[in-house]
Parts: C-alpha cells; structure tokens; sequence
C-alpha cells in the first residue's frame, strides 16, 4: 500500500523538511538537482517566508509528498530572520528541518564565477570577492547551526553528487545518525567540513622510515607501523569510547550527520590508517559511517 493511501482519512502526515542553502557557486544547483533525482520534491530559491506554507499544502497531500527540499539563498529579503521565524514555526508544527549548507574557499568561488563570467549577486558595484564577503557574513549564523557542511572546494559536479546520495540515498533512514571519517594532511590545510578534529601527529612518522615512504597507511606495512607504537592503542581505545558518548548525545539531539577529521602532516601514513581504525570500530558500533581519505595520493 502507498503511503498517501495509508494515510487517507488520517491525520497530515508531516513531511520530512531539508534546507539547501550556503555560498552562491558552492553547488546549490547541483545538490537540488542530484536530490530530485533521490525522488525528493524539490522548490528552487523559495523566500524562506514560504516554507511554512508549503509544509502546510504537503500534509494536506496527505503523504504524497513525503519528502521536501527547498532550495534558499541570500536573495531574499531579510533572510536570517525569515528563516528563523520559518523554523520556529516548523518546529511547532512537528516539523523538523535538517539545513545543508555548501561551502568553498574564496579563491574557488571567485575562480568558478569568473568561469561563467557572471556577477556575484551581492557585489553590487564592488568586486566578486565584495560580495563572497557580504554573503559569508549574512550566512554566518546560518552556517553554525547547519546540520551538515559540504565542502566543495575540491569536488567537481560527480563528486558533490556522491556526496548528496551518500547522506540522503538510504531509504526508511533519514532519522539515523550518518558519520564520514575523514583523513587529513595538515599541510593542506583544515578540512571546513569537520565538527571534530583529532591530530596524529603524536605518532612516529613513517614518511621518515625509506621502505615505508611508499605506501600509505592503507597498506598493512604502514598500518602496522602506525599501530604499534606507543599510545596508538591507548589513544584509539579513548577516543572510540569519547566517540560514543557523542554518539549518543548527538543521537538525543536529533543530529543526522557528523564529520570526524583526522590529521597528520601530509595526509598519507598515520592519519589514514588511524581513520580507517576508528572507521572499523564506529561501523561495529552499528554506525551508518564512511571513511573519505581527502589528501591521499597527493604530493
């Protein structure tokens, strides 16, 4: 039985609510387009004023639009407030939006509008890096209370893509809790993405080691290394268990996504074979969780 029929002569069913919002030229687009294709509904640049309203007509659907995702940028007049005032009044009804912000670093955004030689659409008569600046500022509180941050600095359209179905391609399990794992290199900066971020470089760097230099912490030498040197276990042993009191607080909170990033000077021994180590105790765990190596195979 479909679930509109299930649900005639019943009472509204509310939908399940996602705010696509974040940098112009982050991705926006491509995210609205890679979730219409999930079977999600999808409404373009809807003033956030709305969102109420189109809660309202889903639940007189009666289920048959189960699951929305609107798409909202700064264009809108008084857009903070707005929003807030839209999901207060979400909440209200039973309605739980989750937000997903897009990000990217200034240089890639400034470098993808100059592609499409395009204005950004608060530069005014400023420069494109004018109106990247208004924007972060506008989106500031927005962006703290995300949900989930996606970086896509260095994701083309497949990749951002990926990304979308691995959070929201799981059928009946949008209420659980879904982590990445991501191995980092210091070197190459900070992942923006990251709610917790935990550093390796305590550990004895395999770089330094000639027979080890080659492989990465993927391969068993290099992991046996990493592993077998003091405080290696002692550290995985506490953060897994710190690991799961956040789970579960996070579970309580109703949060649906966590980045955890791990990092090390390059991205290429001790970090990698760290994530993969708290990847595979997490899964154990019953996490819905992927491992991402974000610098691997970078020199």
């Amino acid at each position: 039985m479909s679930t509109a029929a299930a649900n005639l002569g019943g009472t509204p069913q509310v939908p399940d609510i996602v705010i696509v919002t974040g940098m112009s030229g982050a991705g926006r687009s491509t995210a609205a387009k890679s979730l219409e294709d999930l079977d999600w509904f999808v409404v373009d640049n809807l003033p956030p004023g709305l969102l109420a309203t189109m809660a309202d007509l889903a639940e007189r659907g009666q289920g048959a639009v189960p699951r929305i995702a609107v798409v909202v940028d700064v264009r809108s007049r008084a857009f903070t407030t707005d929003l807030q005032s839209a999901f207060d009044e979400l909440e209200a009804r039973g309605a739980h939006p989750r937000v997903v912000f897009l990000e990217a670093s200034d240089e890639v955004l400034v470098r993808r509008f100059e592609s499409v030689r395009r204005p950004h659409p608060l530069q005014a008569d400023g420069r494109i890096v004018d109106g990247i600046a208004r924007e972060r500022e506008l989106l500031r509180e927005v962006r703290a209370e995300a949900d989930l941050v996606i970086d896509t600095s260095s994701l083309n359209v497949h990749g951002l893509r990926g990304k979308i179905v691995s959070f929201f391609g799981g059928e009946g399990n949008e209420s659980s809790l879904r982590a990445t794992v991501v191995s980092f290199g210091y070197k190459y900066g900070l992942p923006v993405d990251a709610d917790l971020v935990v550093d390796c470089r305590f550990l004895p760097n395999p770089h330094w080691i000639p027979e080890l230099r080659p492989h990465t912490g993927r391969d068993a030498p290099v992991r046996d290394y990493v592993l077998s040197q003091p405080g290696a276990k002692e550290f995985l042993d506490a953060y897994t268990e710190v690991l799961r009191l956040l789970v579960r607080g996070y579970e309580r909170e109703g949060k649906h996504y966590v980045t955890l990033a791990v990092g090390c000077t390059g991205g290429k021994h001790r970090s990698v074979a760290m994530a993969e180590q708290l990847g595979g105790r997490l899964r154990d765990e019953g996490l819905d969780l992927q491992v991402v190596h974000r610098d691997l195979g970078r020199e």
